[in-house]
């Protein structure tokens, strides 16, 4: 076993220290990119189909989820603050906005595909599956390493480094997101959903929120309290949805089995 997951584990710190070397030497906007040569390596290595590594559709309703996600989760965050006051929205150009939400969103869902999604959760999740892992498991493990992966950019790179207190809650956050876009993946199949729904969110969360603790169209300065990705609103929400989501993919697999053990004729297993 431990063999086996040598070749993804030695993948995913040789990612990880790539991209903190480029965040500490100034080169945080390319720093995502050696993913794409180092991904496109390990998968030729392991000779991994691509179905498995998650370049495949998936199912239109997989897309619905995708976009629930962020529209649910930003929505409520924007409320939230928007009750509480935290919002400072006067001369906004909601015009301007709603373009840069959009070439956000655009860039995002095709970098990410080739990138973080692609790594992570294509041939990382391929990978670790190949070495015998369960789902629950290749889940947890892909959403830990992805959150890993992101502490250099928020200790490291210039100009987005965050408070200590901060630099925790947003790690456990894309911890809880990667942890979603994760859910996708399983459900869908696909990174092409995860990458839809990765997209939305950036667009979203850096335009509406801001990145870091730079103010977003909202005007919101408490970062800590409202923000998506550092604040406490945030981590609260994003960890309430995976939650959600991880019990319907239960309850929906339970339905899936029982069906098939109808159409065998077989009895479904007495609950007590």
């Amino acid at each position: 076993m431990l063999t086996s997951l040598r070749r993804p584990v030695s993948g995913v710190l040789v990612a990880i220290a790539i991209t903190a070397t480029m965040d500490a030497g100034g080169l945080t906007v390319f720093s995502a990119l050696p993913l794409l040569p180092l991904m496109a390596l390990f998968w030729y290595l392991e000779r991994l189909p691509r179905a498995s590594v998650g370049f495949a559709w998936g199912r239109l309703s997989d897309y619905g989820l995708a976009v629930i996600y962020p529209v649910v989760v930003l929505g409520v965050a924007a409320i939230v603050a928007g009750v509480a006051g935290a919002t400072h929205v006067a001369g906004a150009n909601w015009e301007k906005a709603a373009l840069n939400v959009a070439i956000v969103t655009i860039v995002t869902m095709l970098v990410a595909l080739i990138t973080e999604e692609g790594f992570f959760r294509g041939w990382f999740w391929a990978s670790l599956e190949r070495a015998g892992q369960s789902k629950t498991n290749v889940l947890l493990w892909t959403s830990i390493t992805f959150a890993l992966w992101h502490l250099s950019w928020v200790t490291l790179a210039k100009g987005y480094t965050l408070p200590p207190a901060q630099i925790v809650v947003f790690i456990l956050n894309v911890a809880v997101i990667g942890a979603i876009w994760g859910l996708l993946r399983l459900i869908s199949g696909s990174v092409i959903v995860s990458s839809v729904s990765h997209g939305i969110w950036n667009g979203g969360a850096y335009v509406l929120f801001g990145v870091g603790t730079k103010a977003g169209v909202l005007g919101i300065t408490e970062h800590a309290i409202y923000g998506v990705e550092v604040g406490a609103i945030g981590l609260v929400l994003n960890f309430m949805f995976a939650v959600a989501l991880w019990g319907w993919y239960r309850a929906r697999g339970a339905v899936v089995r029982d069906r098939e053990l109808r159409g065998s004729g077989e009895r479904p297993p007495r609950m007590h």
